[in-house]
């Protein structure tokens, strides 16, 4: 019978960590090519949304010929093709054959999110990302991380978002479109996932609510409710009309509009610790004495080895933050507990949705 030594165990051990290494260094040969051509998935898909191909499938019935395709679009059959490839190799359209032959292409989950009428869609997202005035930071972000630079916006656009975007319509328009687009997916899981959030509660302030898109979602779901959209005037003007809803023009550093609660969505994480105390300390300041609350909705970065499906894309949106905004980020369980505390809030609850963000309710 043969006995099993150190040595062999030894060598065993040596070819099975060789065998790992050589699988690792077979993967990073496939995986740095996401890297190389990363931006390229961003830029076929806003492609797709320029031609609008989601919609004109949806107008067909939700299927398509690649001949009737390029037929509407009255483009190369050939060029469409390899975007189509493209976009089905990415489960964006599913493309499938005739008995005869003829390609097709059909609508899938992830092309819905791209359809201008659908409530999830994202398309008004993928559309601000994409622009130069949004991608140009990108370029100067080591710069950023090494102080060279305030931020990679301001270096690349010659002053600070907020700045940009009051001269710039167009731009604003993008943004307030794009906040509009989280709205309409995060808030039916607010609703859903917090059915008691508001009990009680007869009126709220949307602190930075843009354009009203989630005023009006949250007093439509809730019309015993009045709501407030509270952001810059240049911002409110362009509001949604919603009855329940009032516009109101200020600057959240400056005061806040009174009302039992105060909610604010995707607006902390712009800004720096310091900023994020004064901003909580204002909508402390207008809440209710008795039954008053601030409602955040932002993200919560987990622990490492979460196994979250939406933790990579709120590691990625913190990235955004760096490329973006001068000290914004996004924040931990224990960075949002300190930051709580120091406001003056004395204590917290946070309820995770099905979504980037989770809901956190703080209570002075």
């Amino acid at each position: 019978m043969e006995q099993t030594t150190v040595t062999d165990l030894h060598v065993a051990d040596g070819e099975h960590e060789k065998e790992i290494e050589d699988q690792e260094e077979a993967q990073a040969d496939i995986e740095i090519w996401k890297y190389v051509f990363g931006f390229t998935e961003m830029a076929i898909v806003k492609c797709a949304i320029d031609l609008g191909l989601a919609n004109i499938i949806h107008t067909n019935g939700g299927s398509m010929s690649l001949i009737e395709l390029a037929s509407t679009l009255k483009c190369s059959p050939s060029s469409l093709y390899r975007v189509m490839r493209f976009l089905n190799h990415r489960r964006i359209f599913r493309q499938s054959r005739t008995s005869q032959g003829t390609l097709i292409y059909s609508q899938t989950p992830l092309s819905r999110r791209l359809l201008s009428h659908e409530e999830n869609n994202m398309a008004a997202f993928i559309l601000l990302e994409s622009t130069p005035v949004m991608l140009s930071p990108w370029l100067g972000l080591s710069n950023r991380v090494l102080e060279k630079s305030g931020s990679a916006f301001d270096a690349a656009n010659g002053e600070d978002v907020w700045s940009y975007s009051s001269k710039n319509v167009a731009h604003s328009k993008l943004i307030n479109d794009a906040m509009a687009c989280d709205a309409r997916v995060v808030v039916p899981q607010i609703i859903k996932g917090c059915a008691n959030l508001f009990d009680g509660v007869c009126s709220f302030v949307d602190v930075g609510g843009g354009d009203g898109t989630t005023s009006s979602m949250l007093v439509r779901s809730i019309p015993s409710i009045q709501g407030i959209n509270f952001d810059f005037p240049h911002v409110v003007s362009n509001g949604v009309l919603c009855e329940g809803v009032q516009h109101v023009g200020g600057n959240m550093f400056d005061s806040v509009p009174k009302a039992d609660v105060a909610f604010i969505m995707w607006v902390l994480h712009d800004w720096g610790d310091d900023e994020c105390i004064q901003i909580l300390k204002k909508c402390k300041e207008a809440i209710s004495k008795d039954k008053g609350k601030v409602i955040i909705v932002e993200a919560v970065i987990e622990a490492e080895d979460t196994k979250d499906e939406f933790e990579n894309a709120r590691l990625l949106l913190d990235m955004v933050m760096l490329a973006h905004t001068t000290n914004g980020k996004e924040r931990t369980l224990k960075e949002w507990s300190c930051l709580l505390n120091k406001a003056g809030f004395g204590h917290f609850n946070v309820h995770p949705i099905q979504a980037v963000q989770s809901v956190i309710e703080a209570f002075p």
